[in-house]
């Protein structure tokens, strides 16, 4: 959002103006204050510790000013807690004043339908079951003004195509606003009840401790793609001649995993796996790597042990998990051909099976200075004749499906203006095209 195009910055004005609208007719002398600037103070709270502690957006109080307030009232509690944090990114007014109008017409919405429905009625007698109807008719409607907004945001701003810019925002947003909403409708019932405030600020301790662990399980994942992220740029600094090729053959290999119905933890191992297959050539004389003259035999096998290398390196990183099998034994073949080990058929690894094939295909589909890129079709129909001596045939129909349901689109993140491969390919990587 650092460059707004002015059409953004039209349909952030709108949305301003509708949520003023919404606190036009708040009627000042019956608006409970105090109850609006104490959870506007909470809501303020939450947010600040939830972005410290990496948690994510957390609704709980606007959720139950919803169920408590009049909608004038409830659409006020978020502004205190957006306008005056830090956005983060530039341009930060723009960013704090759009996501404050967003919060306040959601919040307002959803205080709406929750009056509409009695709800607030239901609350202070605290009628279970009939509490609940109105309060998820209310996370509803703030889920998707929420979903809504924010795919007008994509589409103006991130420029993505409309047909791609709502469909998803709302199915992922509605499990955790749905958690968020009970939590917001226990807080609601028990500050109705003689317990008062105090005890619905309670209900917000467990919700605490699910940011903790959240955020402890966040760090940890930025961790994992932090090292991933420093072995790729060491192998892409020593062997720039394929460089984005580690990222593709990630992409296929999670492709390949999906296809095979791999469940999603599996799949991001399977993605690991692919993006470090060659970490190993950083225990690879460099010299080699770019050597352009033909290989030794000698040489031949010093290169063949990046395998083996590039397990070594891996071995302790335990998130790893079955990746590092697929990086020691990629090279495998099913007819025993192949190395470190020559193992044969089912002995291979299915994750090595699964990233050979994605090696594979991504070293025909790319261009090299000594050859021109094959198109897919070409590069499938060779895997296919290679099928059950060299690579796995279950494999091969799995990247032929993926392929064929949502084509190939390689998404590579090496920085513009990285240096150029050489005229002449290294002697290593012609050998390895040749196997």
């Amino acid at each position: 959002m650092e460059a707004v195009p002015p059409r953004a910055r039209a349909y952030v004005a709108c949305v301003v103006l509708g949520a003023l609208t919404c606190l036009l007719p708040l009627p000042v002398t019956r608006t409970p204050w105090w109850a609006v600037a104490l959870l506007a103070a909470v809501y303020a709270g939450c947010r600040h510790l939830a972005r410290r502690n990496l948690a994510g957006p957390f609704y709980p109080a606007l959720l139950a000013a919803a169920f408590l307030l009049p909608p004038a009232a409830a659409a006020l509690v978020p502004l205190p807690g957006v306008l005056l944090a830090r956005a983060g990114q530039r341009p930060e007014g723009l960013r704090r004043i759009w996501r404050a109008a967003q919060l306040a017409l959601a919040v307002w919405a959803a205080a709406r339908v929750h009056g509409a429905l009695g709800g607030r009625d239901a609350v202070a007698a605290s009628d279970f079951p009939y509490v609940l109807a109105p309060a998820g008719a209310a996370v509803l409607a703030f889920c998707l003004v929420l979903t809504a907004l924010d795919g007008g945001i994509h589409a103006l701003v991130e420029r993505v195509p409309v047909r791609r810019a709502w469909p998803g925002l709302f199915t992922r947003s509605l499990a955790p606003i749905g958690v968020h909403g009970l939590a917001g409708l226990m807080m609601a019932v028990l500050w109705r009840s003689p317990y008062g405030p105090v005890a619905a600020l309670l209900v917000l301790l467990p919700m605490c401790v699910s940011w903790w662990v959240y955020a402890q399980y966040h760090r940890e994942r930025a961790a994992h793609r932090a090292t991933i992220r420093a072995l790729v740029q060491a192998v892409d600094i020593k062997d720039g001649y394929t460089r984005g090729h580690s990222e593709r053959v990630g992409q296929a290999s999670m492709m390949i995993a999906r296809e095979l119905g791999m469940d999603d933890e599996r799949v991001e191992v399977l993605r690991f796996a692919g993006i470090l297959h060659d970490v190993g050539k950083l225990g690879v004389p460099t010299r080699l790597l770019r050597k352009d003259g033909p290989l030794t035999p000698e040489e031949r096998r010093v290169i063949e042990l990046h395998p083996e290398y590039g397990h070594e390196m891996v071995r302790g990183i335990s998130f790893l998990g079955e990746a590092r099998s697929a990086i020691l034994h990629h090279h495998e073949r099913l007819d025993g051909s192949g190395y470190p080990y020559g193992l044969t058929g089912s002995q291979i690894p299915e994750s090595a099976r699964v990233v050979a094939v994605a090696d594979a295909f991504d070293a025909m589909t790319s261009t090299r200075s000594y050859r021109r890129a094959r198109p897919v079709g070409a590069a499938l129909e060779e895997l296919e004749r290679c099928a059950g001596a060299q690579f796995d045939p279950r494999m091969v129909t799995a990247l032929a499906r993926a392929l064929d349901r949502h084509g190939w689109h390689p998404a590579v993140t090496a920085e513009d203006g990285a240096p150029l491969p050489p005229p002449v390919p290294p002697a290593a990587d012609r050998e390895e095209a040749r196997r």
